[in-house]
């Protein structure tokens, strides 16, 4: 069976390609099928992300095993295509280059017959040019769990008060353990 595949940069522009692939290659040709379809050089490290419905990510499969132990982690090599995305698990994020931080949402569009004589993994359609550089990301935390947005100590300036007119410091000789 075939795979095709929609891969969406993510970025203020429509920029896709289409990507059929072979059920049974890995993540790690899905990756070489994606950075040669949006032109990269592929010298970069990259990962796929196990997302949910609505592209939270989840877990990483990176492309090289960066744990303690060899062999400890997983790889894209791994994982056939068939082993974690099917009619019911459709989405996985794609990053290329941790340093840019090109991010792909992948998306399973279809699982048909292969057609006789077809070379896979093959770029079935190109929209979009691409940018120079990658979308700029914005890591902020969540903050459901505070309701004041920031940190709140519950401490007013009253309770500063306390330290106001402290000198007491300097009896300890500090000054002197500077020189």
């Amino acid at each position: 069976m075939v795979y095709k595949f929609r891969v969406i940069l993510d970025a203020e522009e429509d920029i896709f390609r289409d990507i059929a692939i072979l059920e049974e290659d890995t993540l790690e040709d899905l990756h070489n099928a994606i950075f040669n379809a949006f032109g990269f050089d592929g010298s970069e490290v990259a990962s796929f992300y196990t997302c949910d419905d609505t592209w939270n990510q989840e877990d990483e499969i990176p492309l090289f095993d960066t744990g303690d132990v060899p062999g400890e982690i997983r790889t894209m090599n791994d994982y056939p295509l068939s082993s974690i995305l099917d009619k019911q698990n459709t989405k996985i994020i794609y990053v290329y280059d941790f340093i840019s931080m090109w991010t792909f949402l992948v998306e399973l569009a279809a699982v048909e017959d292969e057609q006789v004589g077809a070379i896979y993994p093959e770029t079935l359609y190109s929209h979009g040019e691409m940018p120079d550089e990658a979308l700029e990301k914005n890591f902020e935390a969540d903050m459901h769990d505070d309701i004041y947005g920031e940190f709140e100590d519950d401490l007013d300036e009253e309770d500063l008060d306390m330290f106001e007119g402290d000198d007491s410091f300097e009896d300890y000789g500090f000054e002197e353990n500077w020189n």
